[in-house]
């Protein structure tokens, strides 16, 4: 071989491995898409939306529990996904030094499996899922409960209410029926189906054990929570599956466990199917969410609120602040109005609030009845999206990532203090010692997040906190323990002095 024919052989060797070795970072660093979105503008499911007589499970000898298990366990799928094995899930210790070898940068260090379940709602092949069931993971595989095998792909996603639509190729599919989740009451018999731990087509039954929850476990800006609780046996591997009502409709994907140990407690979380069937129906005909913006502040009404503004009822949720030309203010309402109903569904909470109009897109309007001045008054109000740029920039930030530290030039000067305190609900207090009582200190605000749950619920910078849910504090330590005390989705409600004035605040 000549000289020059071997010198354009290394050559063109050479630049094949460089190509080789950019599409293996790109792989690394994930720069390439796992999955294509797709757009679908048609596919029939099957809802009722009507009320059904409901039994419970525990008749006839256990007829229907059998019977309801017949139908919909083979609607119920198991979903795999392989997940990067990265230097983002590796510990940073000592024992996992990421720096040392040079090509472990861009090589990839193998995969590990996922595991999830989904709920069939088409029977060309549409999933609902968890969105954290295939964030981040590729070579998304499905099994069915008869032990078909399918690939599949993302269709959309949406982190705001963990929700995924993924779909498979297949025809004449089994399909559950979606119900509706608003005709559900405490107590109502209810069964799981999913794949915990692996374990295929897993049934457990237990009852409806409180709505509305907001646990706080969705980490977005925008999270929407108003949790069906139920004690029907729910662990890891669950998520994404179906909660069914006594009828075999599907009223719930189930989500998130309440656990100290990582296993199953007696307390599982479901995504109401109403706001899920919107999510998916986004997903699958835009392949996005449509998200409807109201445009407000808010805080769940409490007994002393009610009696200030002349209630007779403890019931709704107030409006502390607005978004300037947000949908609440265009459409008039004010703040300190008391928002009791959106189309006929009473509303007492602050999550049941974004619950309701995470159900519509933007353009769509809700009729609201409000508490003004003593009296009732209903409003109509048409939503808005987030082509508003101040809901867009209040919508876009999130508090929750790398809170930052309170500046010293940032602190009064002529005082001197012990150091100050960061709290991950968006605010910082700074501890006073108090002369008169040793051991004990003033705590005052010296800082509050913009767009935090803090700002939103009111607190500002000079608040002095008393106490945090009816138990006074002596230091930060204390108001950190009143929050960690506080149940599993309970709304902390902190008291403050401004001014001469005593405020309570809730988030």
């Amino acid at each position: 071989m000549r000289k020059s024919t071997r010198l354009l052989t290394a050559l063109l060797l050479v630049i094949i491995g460089i190509g080789i070795g950019i599409l293996l970072m790109l792989f690394r660093l994930e720069l390439i898409p796992a999955h294509v979105p797709t757009q679908m503008q048609v596919t029939e499911v099957k809802r009722n939306s009507e009320p059904v007589e409901l039994t419970g499970f525990h008749v006839d000898s256990g007829s229907s529990v059998r019977e309801i298990a017949e139908l919909v366990v083979p609607t119920v799928v198991y979903i795999e996904t392989s997940v990067p094995s990265s230097e983002r899930s590796m510990p940073d210790d000592e024992n996992h030094d990421l720096d040392e070898n040079f090509w472990d940068r861009f090589l990839p260090r193998g995969r590990s499996s996922s595991i999830g379940s989904g709920v069939i709602i088409s029977s060309d092949g549409f999933i609902m899922t968890n969105n954290h069931v295939i964030s981040g993971g590729r070579n998304l595989r499905v099994t069915l409960s008869d032990k078909r095998e399918y690939d599949a792909y993302v269709v959309g996603a949406d982190p705001s209410t963990d929700l995924a639509i993924i779909k498979i190729n297949g025809e004449n599919l089994p399909q559950i029926t979606i119900g509706n989740s608003d005709h559900l009451q405490i107590g109502d018999w209810v069964m799981a189906v999913g794949n915990p731990l692996r374990l295929r087509s897993t049934v457990t039954a237990g009852i409806v054990s409180a709505l509305s929850r907001d646990v706080q476990i969705i980490n977005d800006r925008l999270r929407i929570e108003s949790f069906i609780q139920t004690d029907a046996a729910i662990n890891r591997g669950n998520s994404g599956g179906a909660l069914v009502n006594s009828a075999g409709e599907l009223i719930g994907i189930n989500t998130a466990i309440a656990t100290e140990n990582g296993a199953y407690q007696g307390y599982g979380f479901a995504i109401p199917i109403n706001m899920a069937f919107k999510i998916s129906a986004d997903l699958m005909e835009f392949g996005e969410v449509k998200r409807a913006f109201l445009g407000v502040q808010i805080v769940s009404i409490n007994q002393e609120r009610a009696q200030e503004l002349n209630m007779p009822m403890i019931q709704g949720v107030e409006i502390i602040d607005l978004v300037d030309n947000g949908a609440a203010f265009n459409a008039g309402l004010k703040k300190n109005d008391v928002v009791l109903k959106v189309n006929d569904t009473p509303v007492n909470e602050s999550n049941e609030l974004q619950a309701q109009i995470a159900l519509f897109r933007p353009g769509e309007s809700v009729m609201m009845k409000i508490w003004r001045d003593g009296a009732y008054q209903d409003i109509s109000v048409s939503l808005s999206g987030l082509e508003n740029q101040a809901i867009e920039k209040w919508a876009s930030q999130n508090p929750w990532d790398n809170l930052p530290e309170l500046e010293d030039e940032e602190l009064p000067d002529d005082t001197e203090m012990d150091p100050v305190h960061t709290f991950e609900q968006g605010f910082t207090i700074a501890e006073y010692a108090k002369s008169d009582e040793p051991g004990t200190f003033d705590l005052i605000v010296v800082k509050v997040l913009e767009n935090s749950p803090a700002e939103e619920a009111g607190l500002k910078i000079d608040d002095i906190i008393l106490s945090v849910n009816d138990v006074l504090v002596q230091d930060a330590e204390s108001l950190k323990a009143g929050f960690e005390n506080a149940p599993m989705g309970y709304q902390n409600t902190i008291e403050v002095l401004r001014g001469e004035e005593l405020i309570q605040i809730r988030f």
